[in-house]
Order: C-alpha cells, then structure tokens, then sequence
C-alpha cells in the first residue's frame, strides 16, 4: 500500500491510501524520502486556479485525477530503490512523481542521483531543469549584465547558474528581505523591490529573467532591459490576468520577450537533448554544497493537510519547505 497527497477542493488537501500496481518487470520501486511543494503551480492548484484551457498542458508527469479537482500532483521525488533489478537496489534517485511515500516507476523515468548529493537537496532538480532550460531560451553568456526579478527556488537556482557564467555582472531583485544573505553568498547584488529600482537596476541589462509572477514585477523587468535586450518570463499565472505595458520602453527599445517553461527542451537544445539528458544534467549541477540554503525546512508528510494554508501564505518569507516522509516498517 501507498500514501499520497491529493488536492480535494479549494484550499484542502487529504491523504488517501492506494494499492501499489504489480511491478513490471525491469521496474523500480522507489520509497521516497524527501518531495518538494512548488510553491508557485502548486499554490495555483490549491486555490483553484487552473485555467480550464490549460488543464491538459498542465498535468504533471504522472498526475492521477483531472483539474480541477480531485487530483495527486508533484513533481519532485527524491528517495532510494527498495525493490526492481539487483543493479538498482539501494540507489538513491529522482523522479517527477506526485507526493507519495512509495511508487513504482520504468527505470527510465527515473534519474540515478550522484552520490555526492544529499536527498534532500536532490528535490531540487526539477526546479534546477527549469532554471538550465531557461539560460538555454535566453541566450545568456559571459559578460552579460543579467538581472533576475524574483528571488523564488527557481530565480535563486537561475542567480546560482548565471554567476558561475565568466565575467557576467548579475543583479536580483525581490520584496522578501531574508533573501539577500543567500544571494549574496553566491556572489550577485541583491536589490530590495521597495528601494529605488530605476537607479539601483538601470535600464542596460542585457538578459532579464522574470519569475516573480506578478504584475509590478513584470513592469520591473520591462524597465531594467536595455536596448535589444531579452525578457525571459517564467512565472505561470494560472487564470489570473495581468497588465503589460507594451508601450513605451517596451517598444522603442525593440524588446524580445520570450516564455520559457520546462515541458519541452529549449529550442537551440532540442534537436540533441532528451527530456531525461536535460534531467540528468540538472541533478549533477547539484554537487555543491552551497545549494543548501536553497532547501527549506522539512514539514512530516502527515502533517500536510493541516499545515498547507501556513506553506501557502504570502506574508511568510521562507522558502517552501519539504516535505519528509516517515521511514517504512
């Protein structure tokens, strides 16, 4: 038997009981130790705030139940193969799965994580794809000015890459005060939203990467671009709308604004990258142990249902924590 998370209703999650399927042959099964909360898709599920035009785009690799509700999402599954071929037993992996504390996956949806890498570190490989797909989309390379709007996991995993870029001058802006001690410890400047942005940002960067998914954080991100500059947006906002002014700097300094998100490798990759290359990528650019700071605090797993509108509330600053699984028996 096995244990996941659904999102039942508007602002309600249960943990519900399933039978685990047979095992294929060749199959792994996987019991997890550590799942990431995305804070910003999985907030949109809690509320209720799929658009129905997006309800199929949106399923997660392997998601059970349809959007709205009811429906087992995640995303982010790091944990150790107890059962599959003798090669396998004992591995430390990832996989894009929903939260749930034991499942069974084809070995070749699963990632095999380097040693090297604590589990709960390793939640952070898809939100580290996101952030290597995006610097693929955007074209960014050494000695670019590059700001970031938006100090979340994935614009603190998109800081973290663009300063490792030779020569590049990276600038991160966001409301929450607490992150600039983590930004600053991977080299950027960090920018408080409520400070002067026009003279702190400029208006010359080169590469924008906008992950704020808000609407002043949009405007911010138009304002900082320099001429011919590229805006990557990677904020999903669900059935909310917002407004973009198009006018003025966006149009006299003939921008480029570009969406990048993650169901597909980027376009200048594709032709030679997989899914699972891209993936496996991802997961070795954690190998280092200043990603760290990056994981939140670890909230037991059935503690869920009673806790998911304090992981979801705003005013909070933190960075979404994970979720821990108790060991099996």
């Amino acid at each position: 038997m096995a244990r996941s998370l659904w999102y039942t209703a508007p602002h309600t999650v249960e943990i519900r009981s399933e039978r685990l399927p047979t095992t294929p042959q060749g199959s792994l099964t996987i019991e997890t130790h550590y799942s990431a909360i995305s804070r910003g898709t999985e907030q949109l599920i809690w509320n209720g705030a799929i658009d129905e035009s997006e309800w199929q785009r949106m399923r997660a690799p392997f998601q059970d139940g349809d959007f709205p509700f009811p429906v087992k999402y995640g995303y982010s599954a790091a944990g150790t193969v107890v059962d599959g071929p003798s090669e396998w037993i004992g591995v430390n992996t990832f996989a894009l799965f929903p939260h749930q504390d034991v499942f069974t996956l084809p070995a070749n949806r699963v990632t095999r994580l380097p040693d090297a890498i604590p589990l709960q570190r390793a939640t952070l490989a898809a939100n580290m794809e996101t952030a290597l797909n995006a610097i693929w989309d955007s074209g960014a390379g050494p000695a670019d000015k590059i700001v970031i709007i938006g100090a979340g996991i994935v614009g603190l995993l998109l800081t973290y890459l663009a300063a490792r870029m030779p020569g590049t001058t990276v600038v991160v802006v966001d409301v929450a005060p607490a992150r600039r001690a983590i930004v600053e410890a991977m080299g950027p400047t960090f920018v408080a939203a409520n400070t002067n942005l026009a003279d702190t940002l400029g208006d010359d960067a080169d590469v924008v990467f906008h992950t704020s998914a808000s609407q002043p954080g949009l405007a911010t991100a138009i304002n900082a671009c320099g001429f011919e500059a590229t805006l990557v947006e990677l904020s999903w906002y669900g059935s909310t709308a917002i407004n973009v002014n198009l006018g003025g700097a966006f149009h006299s300094k003939r921008l480029r604004l570009i969406s990048s998100q993650v169901g597909h490798v980027a376009a200048s990759r594709r032709a030679r990258w997989s899914h699972a290359r891209r993936l496996q990528a991802a997961a070795a650019l954690l190998d280092d142990d200043t990603l760290d700071q990056l994981v939140g605090d670890s909230i037991p797993f059935d503690q869920l249902p009673t806790q998911m509108a304090d992981i979801f509330d705003k005013s909070g600053g933190g960075l979404a924590p994970i979720i821990a699984y108790p060991p099996s028996t």
